[in-house]
């Protein structure tokens, strides 16, 4: 029998780190589904939780941020592209992105959650904002995602236009930080096992695997 697992994948919309690591477990989920059976939870994590509404070129921050040239940006650019298109995500939007604040995709991600449909908002929301460039802080675009994702979109614009979930949002946000989790994505195993960054799916596999044997054998004891 498979053995159930709970993964906290902590992360943002914007990283795009995020979702090359979510392809990458999920992949690495169906290839060892004869072993684990996992539910995903997605935790909230803003990286520019001071990022203001009309939002930032994203070159500009990333030079004031990192001292990055606009050549390295390039540069990184072109690779995280390949990543993600090795694990099947088009990132066809990276090249003229700004860079939005998310905490409302956070608090719809909440809602989301307490729907049944939270994965599928994810997906949902880092095509809008990678593959198609869209403003994630617009409450139109995030309407169109949760539509896109099979949730009600009055219903999603009544708890976007109410502020429903702030204190919720930011209180799991806090959690995770002061869990020691400073970068995304952290995905948290049975709330014991870290695994950090934006693995290749043989690297998640081969992680799910170990955790399962180990699980099987604290049970044996």
């Amino acid at each position: 029998m498979p053995r159930p697992l709970k993964i906290d994948f902590v992360s943002d919309v914007s990283c795009p780190w995020c979702i090359i690591g979510l392809q990458g477990l999920e992949q690495a989920l169906a290839r060892s589904a004869d072993l684990v059976e996992a539910r995903i939870a997605f935790q909230p994590f803003e990286l520019n939780p001071g990022m203001a509404a009309e939002g930032e070129d994203a070159v500009e921050h990333l030079a004031r941020k990192y001292g990055m040239t606009p050549e390295q940006v390039a540069t990184n650019r072109e690779r995280i592209r390949d990543r993600a298109a090795s694990v099947g995500f088009s990132m066809s939007a990276l090249g003229s992105r700004r860079l939005y604040n998310t905490f409302d995709a956070h608090r719809l991600l909440h809602w989301a959650e307490l729907e049944g449909r939270q994965g599928e908002l994810k997906h949902a929301l880092f095509s809008a904002y990678f593959s198609e460039g869209q403003d994630v802080s617009s409450h139109e675009v995030l309407v169109a995602a949760a539509e896109k994702a099979g949730l009600d979109g009055a219903a999603a614009r009544e708890v976007l236009a109410s502020g429903r979930y702030a204190e919720e949002t930011r209180q799991a946000e806090e959690r995770w930080r002061s869990r020691g989790i400073d970068s995304v994505p952290a995905i948290v195993v049975d709330d014991r096992y870290l695994i950090s960054g934006g693995q290749p799916p043989e690297v998640f596999e081969r992680a799910l695997r170990q955790i399962a044997a180990e699980a099987a054998k604290d049970a044996a004891a």
